[in-house]
């Protein structure tokens, strides 16, 4: 009886780590994409004001 029981608390143990590690794996994934869409919008915000400065330079010399 003490080997079955021994046996049903680690497979418990084993269900439970496994949950913990889909969770923490789908929250980190999570983090990622908002990540990538945070810095993507970083870049483009960048790139906006870089073009919206070249322009104005090139108004500049225009002139």
């Amino acid at each position: 009886m003490s080997n079955k029981r021994n046996h049903d608390e680690q497979n418990v143990s084993e269900k439970i780590k496994d949950g913990a590690g889909a969770a923490f794996h789908s929250v980190h994934s999570a983090l990622e994409a908002t990540e990538n869409a945070a810095m993507s919008a970083v870049d483009a915000t960048a790139n906006a004001i870089s073009d919206l400065t070249d322009d104005e330079k090139k108004n500049r010399e225009n002139r």
